[in-house]
């Protein structure tokens, strides 16, 4: 039988919910359960696909083509289990099936209402997030409730659970609160008190933690843990700190060693060999040894959001620990990047990236940015929009093609070298449409898709013969500027299987030592464990242009440059 914890967050958002609960489940599935994790999103939109990420940072998207919320990244980054749409749902997807249920008559003319309409129809999404009565079914699934106790918003979901717990019975589910222990300098003292009210908050509808994470700048001493204990009735042994830390990757261990992975198992009445977290040790050890140092620019729009390009953050951290070089990374504003300028800006860097995005703003300071990196051989990569901007700069400054642009940025261009295609077909076959003006939600080419790799290519020496990466995108290459494209010396080294659409643009070897533009957002896909194949040669590219940059006469691939 499936166990449930469920999470739930107090006092302010950002504490790191989806970060506690991923580390939780890393040290249960470490005990040999069979682990999966689910968010509740309250917000009304049907998924996140269409907020900017000033809201709400980056869109993570699954191989089945889910657009989610950024936690289901830290979710995968964690376990092993691969996140599906089934994974996150929102208010507004709950109440979009509700809606459905009640205009087909399947409520039998009932008044429909939040309780119990909307609280089962979020209880059987749970389940099916758990793939309870399939053989995808696991042994505990952790629900991390998204907001803040207290939000109207959050309302139903807690109603939600805690109708599900009182079904499960006795030792089938568990309830973990984050919580918030300010510092108050002018005091001196750590502040108990807000994690009060938040508990209080709880149970009044009905709710007892058995556990308590406490979020502060340090170790919350023993007599503040007691003093949490007594008001919270929650017991001292589960009231736990959670300190900040310099890596998320310590997470895991500071957890263990409080004992809430044992307090959970004991109360689901769970029989396991202990935790081994050997490897996130060792892991934890790789980032804080590292042999070297290389700095990447990433330029895009959202320089002052880092939660934006969550999952390239974090790839290239993943690419730095094989290579065992510390990567440091510069938000770069692309706005503030122009032709008279690009030299000053990104003439420090050892690689420069440019992420995915959408509309026209900081596109020409993305162009430049391409054209710096192509004429002074700096390592490139350009991921989505990357790409597109790395061959719109070709097609303007190499293949004669003036003015040549995206119709996303100027529907009149001469030379509409990437353009918005108007049909493909997705994995499963479903032939799928699209034109300007379309809904902005569901009109992507989303998820999983293979590609054919070109022998003797770069791509070919990461990939192999084919590729299979996640897309997020509406506009494609168009494949009526291929050809003059390739005359003119780009290289098309990926392409789909079906419809022969641009996946990967490169520079020939001989030409550049490392420039590449991807369709599809890798990204997704990369783990702190074996990072992925394409971040971890474009490091390896950087940490060869700093050593030649710095006149390093070295050969081992991972030894540190002078002087670093």
């Amino acid at each position: 039988m499936t166990k449930f914890v469920f999470v739930t967050g107090g006092v302010v958002s950002s504490l790191g919910k989806g970060i506690a609960s991923a580390s939780l489940a890393a040290i249960l599935e470490s005990r040999g359960l069979k682990v999966t994790l689910i968010k509740l999103d309250p917000y009304i939109n049907v998924d996140p696909g269409t907020m900017s990420p000033f809201q709400h940072g980056e869109v993570f998207v699954t191989d089945d083509g889910a657009e989610t919320d950024l936690d289901l990244g830290h979710y995968e980054r964690f376990i092993e289990t691969r996140m599906k749409q089934a994974n996150n749902f929102t208010t507004g997807r709950i109440y979009q099936s509700v809606l459905e249920k009640e205009r087909r008559g399947d409520y039998l003319g009932k008044t429909v209402q939040v309780i119990p309409h909307v609280t089962n129809e979020i209880q059987e999404y749970i389940k099916r997030g758990a793939g309870i009565g399939t053989p995808d079914a696991v042994d505990v699934a952790i629900c991390e409730i998204g907001g803040t106790v207290g939000d109207i918003e959050s309302l139903p979901f807690l109603e939600a659970v805690r109708q599900l717990s009182l079904k499960l019975g006795p030792n089938n589910s568990a309830f973990v609160h984050l919580t918030y222990l300010p510092w108050i300098e002018t005091a001196g003292e750590l502040k108990t008190k807000p994690t009060q009210h938040t508990v209080q908050e709880l149970r009044k509808i009905g709710i007892q933690p058995d556990a308590l994470l406490c979020r502060a700048q340090k170790a919350v001493p023993n007599e503040e843990r007691a003093k949490i204990s007594l008001f919270t009735n929650v017991p001292e042994w589960g009231v736990i700190s959670m300190w900040d830390v310099d890596t998320i990757y310590k997470v895991p261990r500071m957890l263990h060693e409080q004992g809430l992975d044992g307090l959970i198992c004991d109360k689901l009445r769970v029989h396991t060999p202990p935790a081994n977290l050997k490897r996130w040790d060792d892991l934890v050890h790789e980032c804080e040894h590292p042999q070297g140092e290389v700095r990447i620019a990433m330029v895009g729009k959202y320089a002052e959001l880092s939660d934006a390009y969550k999952s390239v953050n974090e790839a290239l951290k993943h690419a730095g620990m094989q290579s065992h070089v510390r990567v440091k990374i510069a938000h770069l504003d692309s706005e503030a990047i122009t032709d008279d300028n690009v030299a000053a800006q990104l003439g420090a860097y050892d690689a420069i990236l440019v992420p995915g995005g959408f509309g026209s703003r900081g596109v020409e300071g993305k162009i430049s940015t391409a054209r710096y990196a192509r004429e002074h051989k700096v390592p490139y990569l350009g991921i989505c929009l990357g790409m597109q901007v790395a061959t719109i700069e070709y097609a303007r400054h190499v293949a004669d093609l003036a003015g040549a642009n995206s119709t996303e940025f100027d529907p009149a261009s001469p030379h509409p070298v990437i353009a918005l295609i108007t049909e493909w077909k997705n994995e499963d076959g479903r032939l799928m449409t699209r034109s300007e003006n379309s809904d902005l939600g569901g009109t992507m080419r989303l998820g999983a898709q293979t590609s054919n790799v070109q022998p003797g290519t770069l791509a070919h020496r990461i990939y192999g013969d084919t590729v299979t990466e996640r897309h997020r995108h509406r506009y494609e290459a168009n494949v009526q500027y291929l050809e003059r494209l390739r005359k003119a010396g780009l290289v098309i080294s990926a392409q789909t299987q079906r419809e022969q659409l641009t996946e990967i643009v490169e520079l020939p070897q001989d030409v550049h030592p490392w420039y590449m533009g991807v369709q599809f957002h890798p990204e997704f896909k990369s783990t702190p464990w074996s990072g992925h194949p394409l971040f971890n040669d474009f490091i390896q590219a950087a940490v060869q242009h700093h050593r030649q940059a710095s006149g390093y006469q070295g050969q081992a691939a991972a030894a540190p440059a002078a002087g670093a």
